[in-house]
């Protein structure tokens, strides 16, 4: 069968980290969302998303095809439901779409004509940013069973000081010697060839993706994954970074979020508690105001490549977008638009001929090349955000 994964209604509430990608690639707990699907599924997905994004993410259509919602991630029931559909076929959550058999994908389905069947199991489902980093243990708990399910850990080695080893798994050619790990409130999953550095303290659930790298002494708390290639020191707490992003030096990172490559300069600090204890808001693109997220406690939101210098701070329940470069003394604002050059005391345009020099040497230092591919989505995402940044 063809599946395909679709961003379903809740792009423009993922912002800005579905500016540069489809839903379907935004990881939460140790693997992305897709990356989750196909191990379920067995089988390789395509992804029908912005045309801006499509050429970078194609869309596969067969004859016979299956749609999924992306905001919905796998379980066991839901997975086996999916495989399990036949023509004129749907599968619901009460008045929302997860997936749907289909031999046209560019015809409006009529789901009249459809026979409907009720999901009614508890599913995680991502919805909102924040859900990114406030659903990451449950769903790093389950990522940990599915992908550990029926394998033997690398030994951990005698230098370690460990609690509850058997909730450890530690993947070939990872690197660590003398950390405490501590696996009794979660699981630890340490990935191919990543390295902890020496007196690192890390509390599960934790994920440490291939190649990704712990600096010394760090202090890291559950529910934290530091995705593929990324880099962390100081203290995290309970945050996401998805892959080839930096906070490598002392300072804290809390409830957050990160794209890919983006950089946190030394002894930067993120709140994500406000003073006076109350609900956090954030910044949302669809509405163009601050919205109300239900939690008291909510750092730092940043979209892709964007970066910030030494010493910077962020207040509770900020939104960065993309390409953003932020620097100098005082809080910026809590919303900081993409392609934005300054700090606390004013912006202005982060043109995209000297965003991408910078994005070329960040990428080639990780034997990543820039393309032509990834320079017509962020123009792309520069004219969109045109009216909030000052030229």
């Amino acid at each position: 069968m063809n599946y395909i994964l679709f961003d379903g209604t809740v792009r423009n509430a993922l912002l800005p980290f579905t500016f540069t990608r489809p839903v379907a690639d935004i990881r939460v707990g140790i693997l992305t969302i897709r990356e989750k699907w196909e191990k379920y599924l067995g089988s390789t997905t395509t992804t029908l998303t912005e045309e801006y994004l499509s050429e970078k993410f194609p869309m596969v259509e067969l004859e016979e095809n299956v749609m999924i919602n992306a905001s919905f991630l796998p379980n066991d029931v839901l997975s086996e439901m999916v495989s399990s559909l036949e023509a004129n076929q749907a599968i619901f959550q009460n008045d929302e779409v997860v997936a749907f058999f289909t031999t046209d994908t560019q015809e409006e389905v009529d789901f009249d004509t459809y026979e409907i069947i009720e999901f009614t199991e508890e599913c995680l489902k991502i919805e909102h940013t924040w859900d990114i980093f406030s659903k990451n243990d449950a769903a790093l708990r389950e990522d940990f069973e599915l992908i550990t399910e029926g394998r033997t850990s690398q030994p951990i080695p005698k230098s370690v000081n460990v609690i509850s080893p058997s909730t450890i798994f530690i993947e070939e050619g990872a690197k660590l010697e003398f950390v405490t790990l501590n696996a009794s409130t979660g699981p630890i999953y340490i990935g191919k060839n990543a390295e902890i550095m020496e007196g690192s303290v890390i509390r599960g659930p934790f994920a440490l993706c291939e190649s990704g790298r712990v600096k010394m002494a760090a202090k890291i708390y559950g529910a934290t994954t530091v995705g593929p290639h990324s880099v962390v020191g100081g203290e995290v707490s309970n945050s996401v970074l998805f892959g080839y992003s930096n906070k490598g030096h002392d300072g804290f990172l809390g409830n957050s979020v990160l794209g890919e490559w983006c950089n946190i300069g030394a002894d930067s600090n993120n709140s994500n508690l406000k003073n006076n204890y109350e609900e956090v808001r954030l910044w949302s693109y669809e509405t163009e105001g601050f919205a109300k997220t239900g939690l008291q406690f909510c750092g730092l939101m940043m979209g892709d490549h964007s970066k910030c210098g030494i010493n910077t701070m962020f207040n509770t329940g900020t939104v960065v977008g993309v390409s953003a470069n932020i620097f100098g003394s005082g809080f910026p604002r809590n919303f900081v638009s993409s392609f934005s050059w300054g700090g606390a005391s004013g912006f202005t345009a982060y043109l995209t001929k000297k965003a991408f020099e910078v994005a070329k040497i960040v990428m080639a230092r990780r034997q990543v090349e820039f393309t032509e591919q990834e320079a017509k989505i962020l123009e792309h995402v520069f004219e969109e955000e045109k009216k909030w940044i000052k030229e």
